[in-house]
């Protein structure tokens, strides 16, 4: 699309001085420009465009008909383009217009979809358009409005929220514990059918973590599990960690509503696996951001801060 320059602007902000006030010389004061600037402008736009627009005498102007019907398209032009930016000043006040999301797909659907229902409910001006995946959007080149990121964030350019702490733990039914010893160190895992999630970057090693605390160092071990089960996707290892098929690994907000019920134990709750991460709200920008924007931040800050899994995980 061929976009308007500085130049152009200047030769029709030149054509509408002239037909509001009837000559060079009084056009050149409202501009704030000398007559002679705006004769030159005027020119160079009847060249560009080949036709004539105003015919000049010595104490007259007039409008060709070809310059009076470009002056009405240009008012019309510039009256919408002067309710473009009155509803874009708007759309910074008021809680309304369009928010583009990229969520996560597993968390999403659990625990962020009933949070953006509600979200819609109490903010009916605002359209949600939300994107439900594991991939790793590129928020600015595929114009999301906001992402949701679990774990550590790589350094970007994006503005980024932190909503809450995450932290990955090992959990195992009472069937499983049932047949097979409970670990009591992190090496003892070695020795058990452990559910393997491919998608964690140092699979298939896991590195458990005790955080420093007063008079100690940080403790990390590293261990190579093994299982008769492993998988792309946490859910599926869910399913079969309840069958009691093995030890699973995975975030809290995934695995403690099952301890909550009791299908689910911990195993080594002092552990965790790899240090704690953090789930955030990212952003291109703060700056200039939309009542839209700030509605959804605040609103999703304060439905994690109540998130059930928290209180229980801690």
């Amino acid at each position: 699309m061929e976009m308007l320059d500085s130049q152009h602007a200047d030769e029709l902000a030149t054509l509408l001085a002239l037909a509001d006030k009837g000559s060079f010389a009084a056009a050149g004061r409202a501009l704030g420009r000398h007559p002679s600037v705006l004769s030159k402008r005027m020119q160079a736009l009847e060249r560009r465009l080949g036709v004539r627009l105003v015919e000049r005498t010595t104490r007259q102007l007039h409008f060709t008909s070809e310059g009076r019907l470009l002056v009405d398209k240009v008012r019309q032009a510039t009256g919408l383009i002067r309710e473009a930016e009155q509803e874009a000043a708007q759309g910074a006040r008021d809680i309304r217009g369009r928010l583009r999301l990229s969520m996560p797909a597993t968390m999403g659907r659990r625990w962020i979809s009933p949070m953006l229902a509600d979200f819609a409910l109490t903010h009916p001006q605002v359209a949600l358009e939300v994107e439900y995946s594991e991939r790793i959007v590129d928020v600015v080149g595929e114009r999301f409005d906001a992402a949701i990121r679990i774990g550590h964030l790589p350094d970007s350019g994006l503005v980024a929220t932190r909503l809450c702490d995450q932290h990955r733990i090992l959990c195992a039914s009472a069937s499983y514990l049932a047949r097979h010893e409970a670990p009591k160190t992190p090496a003892d895992l070695a020795r058990h059918n452990c559910l393997g999630y491919t998608g964690l970057r140092s699979f298939p090693e896991w590195t458990l973590v005790q955080p420093a605390a007063k008079g100690r160092a940080r403790l990390a071990e590293s261990v190579r599990i093994s299982g008769s089960m492993t998988s792309n996707d946490n859910e599926a290892l869910l399913h079969a960690a309840l069958k009691g098929v093995g030890i699973i690994s995975g975030s809290d907000w995934h695995l403690m509503p099952s301890v909550q019920t009791g299908a689910l134990v911990r195993i080594l709750p002092q552990w965790t696996l790899g240090d704690p991460g953090g789930i955030y709200l990212v952003r291109p920008s703060a700056q200039y951001s939309t009542a839209a924007m700030g509605a959804l931040k605040q609103w999703l800050a304060q439905a994690f801060e109540a998130t059930p899994w928290r209180s229980v995980a801690a």
